[in-house]
């Protein structure tokens, strides 16, 4: 009876072993959801058009704090008929830099109008860390192609027709 006893003993502790393993390897895999769960990201707003210097622009959005400091920075080319619209929730002088761009860009601040106040020509990406900033405060920058200003004569008062600009809160 004595040896029976320490039989189920043994089971008794490899049972627990196991309940516990098992409650362990649980409890890891609820961690490790956990970890790489994201909440689903808000509803992308769909790229526009945009008539800029005579030129029909497809035009993406920069409304999150994440995308904005992102830009159009890992690209290996932007095309000609494109622009990256940077909205900010209030009038700034908002500065940029060409952290992790790969071509070249024209920046162009615009106030709460759609008017440009100021440009950045040809700005290389050798000019990082250099920060850009506008001669007056605006309220949108648009990154294109460098050279596009030039190309289609976009200057001072140039206005960016777009319907239904995408609001961002602060």
């Amino acid at each position: 009876m004595s040896i029976l006893f320490k039989r189920r003993d043994t089971v008794k502790v490899i049972m627990s072993r196991s309940a516990y393993s098992g409650l362990l390897i649980a409890l890891a895999a609820l961690i490790t959801a956990s970890f790489f769960y994201r909440t689903p990201a808000p509803a992308a707003v769909p790229p526009a058009r945009a008539e800029f210097g005579g030129v029909s622009l497809r035009i993406d959005y920069a409304l999150s704090e994440e995308a904005r400091e992102k830009g159009l920075g890992g690209r290996v080319s932007i095309p000609d008929d494109y622009g990256m619209l940077f909205i900010f929730p209030k009038d700034g002088r908002y500065g940029f830099w060409m952290k992790d761009m790969l071509v070249p860009l024209d920046i162009f601040w615009l106030d709460a109008q759609g008017h440009v106040v100021s440009i950045s020509h040809d700005v290389a990406t050798s000019s990082y860390p250099n920060v850009f900033y506008p001669a007056a405060p605006a309220r949108y920058v648009l990154e294109t192609s460098a050279g596009f200003a030039r190309a289609h004569a976009v200057a001072t008062g140039t206005p960016l027709l777009l319907k239904n600009i995408p609001a961002v809160s602060e």
